[in-house]
């Protein structure tokens, strides 16, 4: 950047934002000082490989494998799980990991194998390490799930970090998913998608890469079974797909193939086997229980940035209730800020917030704020004050603050990863409470500083804590949020131990889910904007964050009215269901877009009212089971081939599939069903799967199917729990789960299990296993017995 590219910058910004785009140009100039300061030139660098197997030490679960210029560490654990890690590396220290590592699995032992190999057998999965250092993994039967060859080093030749790459291989018909949250999939074609949460500083669409929230995880199913891959480095990197081919005749299988390019941190890696629910319910073990989100959060939110004032938040709500449209949350953004700094409130334009926010408890509704990691760099500041008196604050190489510019202006930047500036964050969402909020929002925590060349983050070099063990910002950027999290989970679960936090964060990584979830970010108004949304949701729950959703109708622009329609009713089936748009976009509120749309709006608004008994029940077994929400259509039949190419429709739990319009005009859709005899829940209409069928879809809804034999727990018309069972197939039985859950606490609620069958010619629904007898103490309605 020279000083013509100075001049241009501060021209394109205007008169009227002069000021801001000269502090955005110094911030630049600033991080590009500090990195080359603060990072050693890598100079040459020598090539390294692992070479041949030297020495072999046995071990619990596995053991250690030299070679002639590295070792391998190899532990196959007591749920199945395998760990491997180069040079030296261990399972811990980790941020993905929830607790310690698990205890390895004592029957598994490394032996001699052929050809120089070693292996490790094991109950559910074999692992195979040749002598020059390739890994495999093998089904119980011997069948190739995954071969990562030896992998390379790059290290300076004065020393220092190290890169490396590892090539894997995948069987031919494989199929990746994952990488966190894509806008380009779910099914991750080939191509390259970076390791480095990102803030765009625009809409995206699909193909726009990266996001706010990428984590090196890779959900990979194949005829041979299904696998999650992890590896645990939070350094920048890159991943290279490319799905594999199958010889037709007698030609040669091509494999898939991955290429993992890392800047720097460990070499280690987790690998889980077996269908996709125990795959995730593994995983959940290894990385965390998701948080349990309070009854009222999986209802209905409006937020906008540009509420403006108390006004007009109470004039958005009786508008809601004129309209007859249940509503449980409203989000203010950073517009209710004082000067948009963080931790206050705009008295001017909210006298009495705290006022605010017991008035609509009182009708239901709670009040969400809006938390941004960056604090205003002025004395006076009570937060930046306080940061200051706990050394609180990033700095640079040379012992500096390292600044930032964000809507505040000259900011300064929380150290999350030192467990003291953490219970420091935490204890100040006490005056967030005082103010009457009962959930919290983190924005611009990748984190974001707004620079006018390059990525809009700290300078690499920025020094972080990292819980004791020091290092720098590159390895500390992408864990920011992450820790983050953990700081305002924890300090609300201080502040009001006896109910569950509400928290959800633009960025993140492997782990988020133990504190909250996500929403999609500023995804970009129009139809491509509504098929990424669906894509971030559906990635997300299968690296294990299941709790997430989009910004219904865009965060940018005016969506048409079917546009926003079709957006507002696939909301309504997804885990979290906000609209949300910009400071400069259309109205986002559905009486705004004509009488014909408020009406169907309308409906799906009291349909999610309905299910929300279905998504509490959810939202426990994805707490004790790692199953997210929203699932793939192949998650029960992954060797289905069909389902596994089939990303415009999914299962909500395992009773709904959910098909949404996501092309303008289109009133019929083809579905592709998973086996079995599916009812539509409005029409009843049967359909027999597998196979694609063609459904109706009306303005007024999207298809939506019931499985036979579903029990779903919905809510009845006097606002009690009640039971609606869909007809099994003749000589078949059905079931469903109920957790009765509608509180904000801690209890445990029982897991009620439900079983349906034919009794001669009655569908009767009982309580208990398999061959319940118990009477179900709700309300029961049977659907599906109209048709012939």
């Amino acid at each position: 950047m020279d000083g013509r590219d100075l001049v241009r910058s501060v021209k394109a910004v205007g008169s009227a934002g002069a000021a801001q785009g000269l502090r955005t140009v110094r911030a630049a100039w600033r991080r590009r000082r500090a990195d080359a300061a603060g990072l050693p030139e890598r100079g040459a660098e020598r090539a390294r490989v692992p070479g041949p197997v030297r020495e072999v030490e046995p071990g619990p679960g596995g053991g250690v494998v030299r070679f002639a210029r590295s070792e391998l560490q190899i532990t196959v654990t007591a749920s199945g799980a395998v760990f491997w890690g180069w040079d030296g590396a261990g399972p811990e220290p980790s941020y993905a990991l929830a607790d310690r590592s698990p205890e390895a699995d004592p029957r598994a032992v490394l032996e001699p194998d052929k050809d120089g190999a070693w292996r490790v057998v094991a109950e559910r999965v074999t692992v195979i390490v040749s002598r020059h250092g390739a890994v495999e993994v093998l089904t119980p039967g011997g069948v190739l799930l995954r071969r990562d060859l030896p992998p390379r080093w790059w290290e300076p030749a004065t020393g220092g970090t190290a890169r490396w790459m590892q090539r894997s291989e995948v069987p031919a018909d494989a199929r990746f998913f994952g990488l966190g949250g894509r806008a380009s999939g779910p099914r991750l074609r080939e191509g390259t998608y970076r390791l480095w949460n990102t803030d765009p500083g625009h809409t995206f669409v699909p193909g726009d890469d990266p996001l706010y929230i990428t984590m090196p995880v890779q959900m990979v199913v194949a005829d041979a079974g299904t696998h999650l891959v992890f590896h645990d480095t939070s350094w920048d990197g890159t991943v290279t797909l490319r799905e594999g081919e199958e010889g037709a005749g007698s030609g040669h299988d091509r494999a898939g193939r991955s290429e993992l390019r890392v800047d720097g941190g460990p070499l280690r890696c987790w690998m889980v086997v077996g269908t996709p629910a125990r795959v995730l319910h593994t995983w959940a073990a290894l990385t965390g229980a998701p948080a349990l989100p309070p009854a009222w959060a999986l209802g209905h939110h409006h937020a906008r940035w540009g509420f403006g004032s108390e006004q007009e938040v109470r004039r958005i709500v009786s508008g809601y209730r004129e309209h007859d449209l249940p509503l449980d949350a409203v989000h203010l953004d950073i517009d209710h800020y004082d000067a948009h700094q963080v931790f206050t409130v705009d008295k001017e334009r909210f006298p009495k917030l705290p006022v605010l926010a017991e008035e609509l408890r009182r009708g239901g509704i709670r009040l969400v704020s809006i938390v941004d990691p960056a604090v205003r760099a002025e004395p006076g500041n009570e937060v930046y004050d306080g940061g200051t008196a706990e050394d609180a604050f990033v700095r640079d190489a040379a012992g500096r603050t390292v600044e930032g510019v964000v809507w505040a202006g000259e900011s300064v930047y929380p150290d999350f990863t030192r467990a003291q500036v953490r219970e420091w964050w935490g204890g100040l969402y006490e005056e967030r409470l005082a103010q009457g909020f009962a959930g919290f929002w983190h924005d611009m925590n990748e984190p974001t500083s707004f620079t006018a060349f390059g990525e809009n983050t700290l300078p690499r070099s920025a020094r972080h804590d990292l819980d004791g063990r020091g290092g720098d910002h590159r390895e500390a950027h992408n864990v920011y949020a992450l820790c983050m999290a953990r700081a305002g989970y924890e300090g609300l679960r201080r502040l009001v131990p006896e109910e569950r936090p509400f928290l959800f964060s633009r960025s993140g990584w492997v782990g988020m889910q133990r504190y909250g979830g996500t929403w999609s970010g500023d995804v970009a108004t129009g139809w491509p904007g509504l098929r990424a949304s669906l894509s971030l949701v559906m990635g997300l729950g299968l690296c294990g964050v299941p709790y997430s959703g989009p910004d219904v109708g865009g965060f940018d622009g005016s969506p048409s009215p079917e546009l926003y329609l079709r957006w507002f009713q696939l909301g309504a089936y997804l885990p979290l269901f906000r609209t949300h748009a910009s400071l400069r976009a259309g109205r986002r509120e559905p009486w705004e877009f004509g009488g014909e749309v408020l009406a169907h709006a309308r409906v799906a608004l009291v349909g999610r009212r309905r299910l929300l008994p279905y998504f509490m029940t959810l939202a426990h077994l994805a707490r004790r089971t790692g199953a997210p929400y929203v699932r793939p259509v192949w998650w029960g039949a992954p060797e289905d081939r069909a389902l596994r190419d089939c990303e415009d429709a999914f299962l909500l739990g395992d009773s709904l599939l959910v098909a949404p319009v996501l092309d303008p005009g289109a009133d019929r859709r083809a579905v592709q069903l998973p086996r079995g005899r599916w009812y539509d829940t409005v029409t009843e209409e049967v359909y027999e799967g597998p196979g694609q069928v063609l459904v109706e879809a009306p303005l007024s809804r999207i298809p939506v199917l019931a499985r036979a034999g579903a029990v779903l727990p919905v809510r009845g018309s006097d606002g009690g729990l009640e039971l609606e069972a869909w007809a099994p197939d003749h000589g078949r039985t059905g079931g469903g789960l109920v957790v009765a859950d509608a509180g904000e606490g801690w209890d445990e609620p029982e897991v009620e299990r439900y079983v349906t069958r034919w009794k001669k010619r009655q569908v009767v629904v009982k309580r208990g296993g398999h061959d319940g007898r118990g009477e179900p103490p709700y309300p029961v309605r049977v659907r599906g017995l109209a048709r012939p």
